[in-house]
Order: structure tokens, then C-alpha cells, then sequence
């Protein structure tokens, strides 16, 4: 039987009951990536892949509470059902670039290695009364409305990174614990 969320005085989801899967299923999701995408990336790369990616509750909530507090400032009307988060499969610099990762507290050891960056996401309507899920930066009033308009619909680009300026920044996040290198005794599954 599924619940319906409740709102507390934030306007925030609170499910009556806790969201859950079944352990064997989620260990069979788990064991079909590593003995499929993560082989074959293995195999092709030639290396040995992270196979899951860490982040504290911590730096979740914060990044939530980023987007929330960000997109009030520029548009009080949209509410926390309009707001959601993509994660991007993504991959860092192979050594020999690494100097790209100059500045950020990243270590070398995740050279190569895949990770996931979270970008912002908003819900909107489009001509046909359609509604969906596109990236947007809340520190970027242009890009509310940009996929809207038919801006956004370039195949891999990212609107919250698509700014005119080079040099702007978007709430986003990436830099979780990889495992590996971290020790896979800390592993869940």
C-alpha cells in the first residue's frame, strides 16, 4: 500500500511510511552493473573503475538546500515539487591532465575514474501542456526558461553550464568517495 507524502510547515515531503526496496533486489542491481558496465569499462579502459561513489547526508542536504534557497531568490514561486536533481555519469582527467583538477581537493588516485555530478533540474510545461525536467542553474535567471523556449534541447548539453559567461558557476555537485580507491571494507554491499 502506498502512502501519499505529507507536507510539514517547509512544504517539504515526509512520507508516512520509509521509501524501500527489497535487499535482493537493489544487491541484483548492483551485482548486474558489476558484471556488465563495469567489466566492459574494465576491459576497455583497461583499469579498475570505481564501482560506487559515496556522499555524507551532510553535503546532500546542502546542495538541496543550495538549489531551494537559490531558485526562492530568483523565483519565489516555485516550490520544492518543481525542483529535482539529475546525476550525470561522468569521468575525471586521465593523469597526464590532471593539471585540470588544479585548485580542487580531489586526489590523483581518481585519475580516469568515473564519478557523478549532480546538477539542479526544474519541471516545467511546455506548448502542449507536456511537463518536464530540465537542467537549470538557480543562479541563473536565464536559464528558468531557456529549455521552455526550445534552447535546451541540444543533444548532451548542459543548461546549467551553457551560460554565456565562461567563467560562471552553477550549483552542482560531485566530489563524493570513490571505491575504489577508497577501502571496500567501508561497502554496503
Amino acid at each position: 500500500m502506498k502512502t501519499e507524502p505529507i507536507l510539514n510547515g517547509d512544504n517539504i515531503a515526509i512520507m508516512s511510511e520509509p521509501s524501500v526496496l527489497p535487499i535482493d533486489f537493489v544487491q541484483n542491481l548492483i551485482d548486474n552493473y558489476r558484471s556488465n558496465q563495469l567489466q566492459a569499462i574494465n576491459k576497455e579502459m583497461q583499469t579498475t573503475d570505481a564501482h560506487s561513489i559515496w556522499f555524507s547526508l551532510e553535503k546532500l542536504k546542502k546542495l538541496i538546500n543550495d538549489i531551494e534557497t537559490e531558485t526562492q531568490k530568483v523565483d519565489s514561486s516555485i516550490g520544492v515539487k518543481e525542483l529535482g536533481i539529475r546525476f550525470y555519469y561522468a569521468a575525471y582527467p586521465k593523469i597526464e591532465d590532471w593539471t585540470r583538477m588544479e585548485g580542487y581537493s580531489i586526489p590523483d588516485t581518481y585519475a580516469g575514474k568515473h564519478t557523478l555530478v549532480m546538477i539542479p533540474t526544474l519541471n516545467r510545461q511546455d506548448e502542449q501542456g507536456n511537463y518536464f525536467n530540465f537542467d537549470f542553474n538557480p543562479l541563473d535567471q536565464n536559464s528558468y526558461t531557456e529549455a521552455v523556449a526550445g534552447k535546451g534541447k541540444g543533444k548532451g548539453k548542459i543548461i546549467a553550464m551553457a551560460a554565456k559567461v565562461a567563467q560562471q558557476q552553477t550549483i552542482a555537485d560531485n566530489h563524493g568517495t570513490l571505491s575504489p580507491p577508497a577501502d571496500p571494507k567501508a561497502e554496503l554491499f
